[in-house]
């Protein structure tokens, strides 16, 4: 497995482009299947998780093709609802499918999805959904079954905002027959990116952003060119790690609007912060305050995704902060390893009280999911010392060469893969 090896100390410095964004491209790639013709994405990131659903599409028949951040999927000829297991166990977000494909074809197959051990995140809500449309569901094991004879528009309550569930069920409604209403939906960013998509290609979606989002069915979709927004953690993760390292960086093809509440703490802890158009400046010099208690939940509210990364800045400030994790329960798998590098931080429950300390000091630590790993690549940022940071795979289903995104602002941070190693006459 890839290790990457990081000589910490160095404030960033520079200006980086952000990429688009993986949980846009993904849902919005599985959509592609609803398409009568070619789809043709800009903006669309290398990544292990954009990789493996195109692995999907082209096991279930789809034509598809990539030139640098271009990537073309024509669903004409796709002839499979079935998605296959192996692809399944590598992704959470294949599980975006079951919509699309329920709508094509009447009728899907898949299986339990993988991805990061995070916590319980379960697919009720999205069979909750499809089955309100006229679909039935059958569970043989693993393996489930999603079968109708003709979706039918409905009013669908979401107990929860689910991000997957509320795309799932607005993917499945643009060809059902009559409208569907769904209320307590998911708010996100990437929600809207999907509406525009969909009306791109000639859905009749509103209200996405909002808690109810109205879908009226349309007979069909047809082919067209969209670019995907940028990616909101990318760019937030590469906010903390500049206020971590006491850096200045500015980042462009962002959206500001995107990150209101990782912002706000930014600005809570002292980091200087100027944002406009699609351009934020940020400015770490001094040492980060403290920031009492933040609370991850349902965008616009401060996002779990950055919940770990923000973690590490907090660590170095001077006083306790208090983070509150609602949205996974095992989100913290993170703290033992900065622990390690000699952070100050318990948990109890859902709670992590984050004293902090003067300096971080540079250790092997291991990336146990996405967001974790991006936090540990940030803590050797900042750390004395060189860190070695182990399961790089993790880091690779949500940023794109995150070791060259770092060089690029003056930090010392190589891969070190096997391969490499072995050829390695020293």
């Amino acid at each position: 497995m890839d290790k990457l090896v990081i000589e910490g100390g160095k404030p960033l410095s520079g200006t980086i482009r952000i990429h688009g964004a993986k949980n846009a491209a993904l849902p919005i790639m599985a959509a592609s299947l609803l398409a009568d013709g070619e789809v043709r994405l800009l903006n669309v990131p290398r990544l292990l998780d954009i990789e493996v659903m195109l692995g999907i599409l082209s096991r279930l028949g789809c034509d598809t093709s990539r030139e640098d951040e271009e990537v073309v999927i024509d669903s004409s000829k796709a002839n499979s609802f079935h998605v296959p297991e192996d692809l399944m166990k590598q992704m959470r977000s294949s599980i975006f499918l079951m919509g699309p494909l329920l709508a094509r074809f009447g009728e899907v197959c898949i299986y339990q999805p993988g991805g990061c051990a995070i916590g319980e995140r379960k697919i009720d809500l999205h069979l909750y959904g499809l089955e309100a449309l006229g679909a039935t569901i059958e569970e043989t094991g693993s393996q489930i079954r999603c079968t109708a004879n003709k979706l039918t528009g409905t009013d669908i309550h979401l107990d929860f905002p689910s991000v997957g569930a509320t795309e799932n069920i607005m993917m499945a409604a643009v060809l059902a027959e009559g409208t569907t209403i769904i209320t307590n939906a998911a708010r996100e960013p990437e929600i809207q990116d999907l509406q525009h998509f969909l009306n791109q290609m000639g859905a009749q979606v509103i209200g996405a952003g909002t808690d109810t989002i109205t879908i009226r069915g349309v007979k069909k979709l047809g082919a067209c060119e969209y670019e995907i927004l940028p990616d909101r953690i990318v760019a937030g993760t590469v906010l903390i790690a500049a206020a971590a390292t006491r850096g200045s960086v500015i980042l462009t093809n962002c959206n500001p609007s995107h990150l209101v509440s990782l912002l706000h703490v930014l600005r809570r802890a002292g980091i200087q912060i100027r944002a406009y158009d699609d351009i934020i400046n940020v400015n770490g010099l001094t040492r980060p305050k403290v920031v009492e208690r933040i609370v991850t939940s349902p965008y616009p509210a401060f996002p779990t995704d950055l919940q770990s990364q923000v973690m590490v800045l907090l660590s170095l400030a001077e006083g306790t902060s208090i983070i509150k994790e609602t949205v996974f329960e095992g989100r913290f798998k993170h703290v033992d390893e900065l622990v390690r590098m000699g952070a100050d931080i318990t948990v109890d429950l859902y709670t992590a009280i984050v004293r902090g300390v003067p300096r971080l000091f540079g250790a092997t630590v291991e990336a146990t999911d996405l967001r974790a790993g991006a936090a540990l690549v940030i803590a050797g940022l900042a750390a004395q010392g060189k860190t070695t940071v182990e399961q790089v795979h993790h880091i690779d289903r949500g940023y794109e060469r995150i070791e060259d995104l770092f060089q690029s602002l003056g930090a010392s941070v190589y891969r070190e893969s096997p391969l490499i190693k072995q050829l390695d006459p020293a």
